[in-house]
């Protein structure tokens, strides 16, 4: 169980974004659970019920075999055969209304799980009503697939008894035949009546455990199937470690769409020379966030390539391209665990004066020492009792603790305030002068001072220069920058009257 369990767990892990973008988390892990135990199940019948009950069948028809006369034997044997035969058909009948009340127990395990994760947004709607009704929704459709599961099983149990039960009827009506005849004593008889509980209730408990066996293939089959979706991205045979030197990336060429549905990258080249910063700006939905998950090998490119200091990223293993880069998510997700633990994830086994370096540079030190507990303080799942510019900040300290050559910045100061925005970025700017850096970023104030700038619209390139050459071109990056400044001086001027505003 536990290796099966591992293996489950770490090939999840090896499967591609796509997988895990679309996976209900509630329904997976009950297939995961029902998967283990289902090998449990099987292992231990199999050794401690299955084969015993066979030997036992056999030995028992051999003694009557030799004791009496050959008819005992060919009852036995048929009502073995018809016992087996009609527990095999019946239960496999049933065997789709298992499947059923899984799948629906998934639904409905996925929707409870979904919606207590956004806990948040049910509050922010008042829908409290609204889930509990989709939630019984769900649950009176599991209701219905266990009561047909249900049924069937008692229309198994009902036929499995009428077959013994016919058998020793027979049975015990041909030695009572025979003690009338004068051609077997009563103790004969009692001992044939003996013999037929020895069989008939282990030949019950084999129905029993065939029909939970069968139940249980299900559920490592549904665990197993997992096992079969295969990676998307994978390492190519003889692929070798990544060596840095410096971290210089090329885009050459790139197109990609996902699935082959729709293009999102059109011909992207683009040369970020090592220890340089590059930023990638441009309208909302034209691949700025794709260009980053591209560069990580989260998916591989249709055509084209990308390559760090010459070498193909499809040539080098995954985990060696992770190792040299660091990101800093728009969205920070935390672990439910301690903040200390948060940032220490950067790298495992550093030491403690590492992971306070590392936060005392994301400017965290001063939050922290508010807290009661410090950097034992609990984040919560998701990391949702802090702040989102206090869970960006500790994204940031994680990935200075990694010390990567690379680094992406996907709109990394987006949940912070005026304040805190210009502290991080000096903290940003200052590590990102020995690394290659890519920012994706929304408020072009924030990468004025790239040495390059990529301006993307609909998955093509269409500009690119320094903040001044694009300013001058007045083409779209001028078009996005005056917009945000219109848009900072109109915040600017509400701030400045709700600060004059008399308080009552």
């Amino acid at each position: 169980m536990r290796r099966v369990s591992l293996k489950v767990f770490e090939h999840l892990h090896r499967l591609d974004l796509s997988f895990h973008l679309e996976r209900r988390t509630g329904g997976l892990s009950r297939d995961i659970e029902r998967g283990t135990n289902g090998i449990s199940f099987l292992l231990r019948f199999c050794l401690f019920n299955v084969v015993p009950t066979i030997l036992e069948i056999v030995m028992v028809a051999i003694i009557l075999l030799l004791a009496f006369d050959a008819s005992y034997m060919v009852a036995v044997v048929v009502a073995v055969v018809a016992y087996t035969a009609f527990s095999v058909k019946v239960t496999e009948w049933r065997t789709r209304f298992v499947r059923e009340s899984h799948a629906l127990d998934n639904r409905s395990n996925s929707r409870a799980v979904d919606s207590l994760l956004n806990y948040e947004t049910v509050k922010y709607f008042g829908n409290e009503r609204f889930e509990s009704e989709r939630f019984d929704r769900d649950l009176e459709d599991w209701e219905n697939a266990r009561l047909k599961n249900r049924l069937s099983l008692a229309m198994l149990n009902s036929g499995q008894a009428f077959i013994i039960g016919l058998t020793i009827t027979v049975i015990m009506w041909m030695a009572v035949r025979q003690v009338g005849r004068g051609e077997m004593t009563l103790g004969d008889l009692t001992m044939i009546n003996a013999y037929m509980i020895q069989l008939f209730i282990p030949l019950n408990m084999l129905g029993f455990v065939y029909r939970e066996i069968r139940q249980a293939l299900v559920n490592v089959e549904r665990m197993f199937s997992l096992l079969k979706q295969k990676p998307a991205v994978v390492n190519r045979e003889g692929a070798q470690r990544l060596q840095p030197q410096g971290g210089a990336i090329r885009f050459e060429n790139v197109n990609f769409s996902y699935h082959g549905k729709r293009q999102i990258l059109h011909d992207i080249s683009f040369d970020l020379p090592a220890g340089h910063k590059m930023a990638i700006v441009g309208p909302s939905g034209s691949g700025k966030s794709t260009l980053a998950r591209l560069l990580f090998r989260f998916y591989d490119v249709d055509s084209g390539s990308i390559r760090i200091d010459g070498q193909d990223i499809r040539d080098i293993t995954q985990e060696s391209l992770r190792e040299a880069i660091g990101v800093v998510p728009q969205d920070t997700v935390l672990f439910n665990d301690t903040i200390y633990n948060n940032i220490a994830y950067g790298r495992p086994g550093a030491a403690e004066a590492d992971v306070y370096n590392a936060a005392r540079l994301a400017h965290l030190d001063h939050f922290i020492a508010q807290l009661p507990d410090g950097f034992n303080t609990m984040v919560g799942e998701r990391g949702l009792k802090l702040s989102g510019g206090e869970k960006q900040r500790i994204a940031i300290a994680r990935v200075l603790l990694k010390n990567p050559p690379i680094l992406i910045l996907d709109e990394a100061t987006s949940s912070l305030d005026s304040h805190s925005e210009h502290a991080i970025l000096s903290a940003l700017n200052e590590i990102s002068e020995q690394r290659t850096t890519l920012a994706i970023a929304h408020r072009l104030s924030t990468i004025q001072d790239a040495g390059t700038i990529l301006v993307l619209s609909a998955g093509r390139l269409v500009e690119q220069g320094t903040h001044q050459q694009l300013l001058q071109l007045n083409g779209l990056y001028a078009r996005l920058w005056s917009q945000q400044q219109q848009e900072e001086a109109i915040e600017s001027i509400s701030t400045a009257r709700n600060e004059r505003l008399p308080v009552d």
